[in-house]
């Protein structure tokens, strides 16, 4: 004889909600870079200086995307974090399924050696002046104990993918700044990272030499698959990527998608849209030019429409009143 076990509606209601826990899939899940309500506070003398503050990301493996913000926005913090040189103060951050809040040192050096590759802006930072090319492509190969034939030949082929073989036995000093850089995306490569991190990468280089490393990026990420993340304050920059998130306040504030379409003449051509972005917690960035226009401040008011979302400046009507369908002027739509 079977034995019925009552269960409390308490217990039962956790059990359902455990249930449907399991079933969801973890925000980021298979994302090559996940940022959950990423939060970095710096302590200056008696100071709190927050500089990221629940900042949101998601970046897909294979994707090349440019994080563009004016200084002080947070962007540099935030490639740090990603980088491994810094410490979340709380959220969640992971890379190549690597939790960057529960690496101990060991695990960090490890991680910043064999899962990213960073190129920073200045040459000083990625090479060393007393190497040849070649020798500075080797350098963390040695580190990983690599033996010296995979070594050179390693770095050689790393140098003809930035278009730089007949240059390996060149030291810096003989390299031109684009050159320079294009070494310094060599090296980042040279122990096979998933993430490929570039720090204002043409930030001390003319527009044609700028868009010769923007080639040699595009096609890394093309052809050897490498996730690529681009911070940048320049935002014609941006324009060189199919996805470029914008960054104001410690916060994602806008994404800008890119796409190519053939128009009705046969030609290809550009479109570009820019969307706000919606944080997990439902917090939204209006555009700064939205909101001087309408001359929003502290409270507005908001109607849901069937297909958009209605903004109007608390002094609609003059009393504060609810808004009437012909003040249009003063709406906001967020389709």
């Amino acid at each position: 004889m079977s034995e019925i076990i009552e269960v409390p509606d308490a217990d039962f209601a956790q059990l359902e909600e455990q249930a449907a826990t399991r079933q969801r899939p973890r925000f980021g899940q298979g994302a090559a870079i996940v940022c959950d309500g990423l939060v970095k506070i710096y302590k200056v003398a008696d100071l709190e200086v927050v500089a990221l503050q629940g900042l949101d990301l998601l970046v897909d493996p294979g994707e090349f995307i440019a994080i563009v913000g004016a200084s002080g926005s947070g962007k540099s913090t935030l490639m740090n974090i990603l980088g491994g040189l810094d410490v979340p103060s709380a959220g969640r951050a992971s890379v190549g399924g690597h939790d960057l809040l529960a690496m101990d040192a060991t695990e960090r050096t490890l991680y910043r050696r064999r899962v990213i590759g960073f190129v920073w802006q200045q040459t000083a930072k990625n090479l060393l002046p007393y190497l040849s090319a070649r020798e500075n492509v080797e350098m963390p190969m040695i580190l990983d104990k690599l033996g010296g034939r995979e070594r050179r030949q390693r770095a050689l082929e790393l140098l003809g993918i930035v278009g730089l073989a007949e240059r390996a036995d060149h030291r810096p000093d003989r390299l031109s700044g684009g050159e320079q850089q294009r070494v310094a995306i060599a090296v980042a490569l040279a122990n096979t990272p998933s993430v490929l991190l570039a720090d204002e990468p043409t930030g001390e280089l003319d527009t044609a030499t700028s868009h010769e490393i923007f080639d040699v990026l595009r096609a890394i990420n093309t052809d050897l698959g490498v996730t690529v993340v681009v911070v940048t304050h320049d935002p014609l920059v941006s324009g060189q990527v199919n996805r470029t998130v914008a960054i104001r306040d410690g916060r994602t504030s806008s994404e800008t998608l890119r796409r190519r379409e053939m128009g009705d003449d046969g030609d290809h051509r550009i479109i570009s849209e820019e969307f706000a972005v919606l944080d997990r917690a439902g917090r939204l960035q209006l555009p700064r030019e939205h909101v001087e226009a309408l001359e929003l401040e502290r409270r507005v008011r908001l109607r849901l429409q069937p297909d958009h979302i209605g903004v109007w400046p608390d002094r609609a009507n003059g009393h504060g009143g609810e808004p009437t369908p012909t003040a249009s002027a003063g709406e906001e739509e967020a389709r």
